[in-house]
């Protein structure tokens, strides 16, 4: 059965996680060729890169939607100015990191070690939603360091949702060690802890609650649905794309025909060539399409092929039709 797509945040049930260096407008055109229904996500902007940086941080594809902007930072003011440009720019959803445990994140004053300061984080969304009529999430951790409790996780979201308005979250079921791991390692060494996060939508049953971290497979991700409301994907979904291509059927109730991975790549033709012709350098395009054939028979020499002659000067639409013509075509994959 399809579910109810009336809610402001059904697209939250199934979406793919910001991730710095990887969920660039490329990709995020990419994964939309795979599922039409799954809510994509912005790498982290700082409110600094907006505000002061050279160049257009909130550029995207059209083709992109639903697609959410994820904001870094701690300044309701800078925040609420961001998120309104956002808005205007027709962005579906303005998302707070307050779950990347980074040094450099740590001296902004933003990401996951803003947990500590639940008031603070309330003010932001409050902020925020004063100017905007689109959805303003928060995305963090079960805890940080020593703080790691239930109640703590429970008195972060009760003062954010209550004086904040925020009435979605989106749950890391990990711990954030602030100091002595690495970005890399605090996805990977704390536990995941997932009854942590079904219990916190048992307790606050008026809020969406969706759980991300160690997510792998669509039938993970419906077992998850069975006590959430929503579920995010993400380096799997890099590194094995082709899992997106039965979301909408699977996730979303669908009736339509699942996409063959060689129409995946031949549908991108249109779209490369006319980046290539703004400037874009075919490497930054194809590096998101790599793990498109993994597992399959040719997938090495698509890899291989690409990775090896992507880069050149002058590289072309020329690369991705030899790198598939090197994936057996009697597949039919």
């Amino acid at each position: 059965m399809k579910p109810d797509n009336t809610s402001k945040y059904a697209a939250n049930r199934f979406s793919i996680a910001p991730m710095l260096d990887w969920t660039d407008r490329h990709c995020r055109y990419f994964h939309r060729l795979l599922t039409n229904e799954t809510l994509l996500y912005t790498e982290m902007v700082t409110t600094g890169a907006i505000i002061h940086g050279k160049g257009d941080f909130l550029a995207y594809n059209q083709e992109e939607h639903p697609v959410a902007l994820q904001l870094g930072g701690s300044n309701p003011q800078d925040l609420a100015t961001c998120a309104k440009l956002a808005a205007e720019r027709g962005y579906d959803e303005i998302n707070l990191n307050v779950g990347c445990p980074s040094d450099r994140v740590q001296n902004g004053r933003f990401g996951a070690c803003l947990m500590a300061e639940p008031e603070l984080v309330a003010q932001c969304v409050a902020s925020m939603r004063e100017v905007v009529d689109i959805p303003v999430t928060v995305k963090t951790r079960i805890g940080i360091d020593d703080q790691d409790s239930y109640e703590f996780l429970t008195d972060f979201v009760s003062i954010v949702a209550e004086k904040g308005g925020c009435e979605q979250f989106t749950i890391h079921a990990r711990k954030a060690w602030l100091s002595g791991l690495s970005p890399k390692e605090n996805r990977e060494i704390p536990p995941l802890d997932y009854p942590r996060a079904y219990q916190l939508k048992k307790d606050f049953s008026h809020l969406n609650i969706a759980v991300n971290g160690g997510v792998k497979t669509l039938e993970d991700s419906l077992v998850h649905l069975e006590h959430l409301d929503g579920v995010m994907v993400g380096r799997e979904a890099y590194q094995n794309p082709y899992l997106l291509a039965q979301v909408d059927q699977q996730i979303f109730g669908l009736d339509k025909p699942v996409k063959k991975r060689s129409q995946v790549v031949e549908e991108m033709y249109p779209y490369i060539e006319a980046q290539l012709s703004k400037g874009a350098y075919l490497g930054h395009i194809t590096r998101h399409m790599i793990g498109l054939f993994q597992a399959m028979p040719g997938a090495r020499q698509w890899r291989r092929y690409i990775s090896e002659n992507a880069h050149k000067p002058g590289a072309g639409i020329e690369v991705v039709e030899t790198a598939l013509a090197k994936i057996p075509q009697e597949l039919n994959v």
